[in-house]
């Protein structure tokens, strides 16, 4: 199967999977769980599902076993889209092509939203019958998600981020704003991913982990990127909007040219922290590709 086959097939996946977990609109609060099926639902590259599902692959693991926390990391990912949309933080119109969840609903409606897809979560991988590994992986499953959506990862570079507005980082400081924001979750998808092989060695852990921290902020240089080259309609949301903010960005620092180095460095660096690995991880390998090619 090539590598858009896989790609498709799990993103089919996992909406299926998410589609199950999420409150029908039908229950009561209705208006709450439309808007959390909204923010959710149907749109998306699903990178971070796909890195689960191709992380645990790469280790043997049936997919079935790798549905659960494929949702998790993705309904972590729509809440932290909703509260980032919002008036107070980005103030964004536009999400995946769509009115963002605030200008579809209303704001507390969103709020709300996002709030309750964060606590839904953490219920999808504790409660999870097909998570297949004992007691200990589980909560070590539930911790990485918990850090990376927290204080010490996204809300965390949501923080510097929104902090930085106006200011001149260094690369240093940019960097450790994206392995934050961005990078901590892509992380914990691929941890989640491996950990869900009982046999997991802790050099195995390591190699995958640096895997995703490159990859991480390879993501966040093309995004920089695709914020100056692509356009509105390609992107599903305003293009320019970092620069318009006066947000610190890669290019902004190094060059477009330089950036675009960086984002080749990075990957190149991620592709060497699988060497010890079969084919089984092709599919990690060509998400590497694919985050570096993409168009939006």
């Amino acid at each position: 199967m090539s590598f858009a086959e896989n790609l498709a097939n799990y993103q089919n996946r996992v909406e299926l999977a998410l589609d199950y977990w999420l409150p029908k609109s039908e229950i009561q609060p209705h208006i709450l769980h439309e808007a959390m099926r909204y923010a959710v639902l149907g749109h998306g590259k699903r990178i971070r599902p796909a890195l689960v599902y191709s992380s645990g692959a790469a280790f043997g693991v049936n997919p079935q076993e790798l549905d659960g926390p494929a949702c998790a990391v993705e309904i972590i990912h729509a809440y932290s889209l909703i509260h980032d949309d919002l008036p107070a933080m980005d103030d964004d119109d536009l999400r995946r092509g769509k009115p963002t969840c605030h200008v579809a609903f209303n704001e507390a409606t969103a709020i709300l939203a996002g709030d309750a897809l964060q606590a839904l979560a953490f219920h999808v991988l504790a409660h999870d019958k097909n998570i297949k590994i004992n007691a200990e992986h589980r909560i070590k499953m539930i911790d990485k998600l918990a850090v990376a959506s927290g204080s010490r990862g996204m809300a965390g570079g949501q923080a510097i981020d929104l902090d930085a507005v106006g200011k001149k980082l260094n690369i240093t400081e940019l960097e450790n704003m994206h392995i934050h924001k961005t990078g901590a979750l892509i992380r914990a998808s691929v941890e989640l991913g491996a950990l869900s092989c009982p046999e997991i060695k802790t050099s195995e852990l390591e190699q995958v982990s640096h895997f995703a921290k490159c990859i991480g902020l390879a993501f966040q240089v093309q995004d920089d990127i695709l914020d100056i080259e692509s356009d509105t309609e390609t992107l599903g949301k305003p293009q320019g909007s970092d620069m318009a903010r006066n947000k610190p960005t890669y290019p902004e620092l190094l060059g477009l040219n330089g950036a675009k180095e960086v984002a080749r460095n990075l990957h190149l660096e991620a592709l060497a922290s699988l060497k010890n690995f079969d084919e089984k991880a092709d599919m990690l390998r060509g998400i590497a590709d694919y985050i570096v090619n993409r168009k939006k």
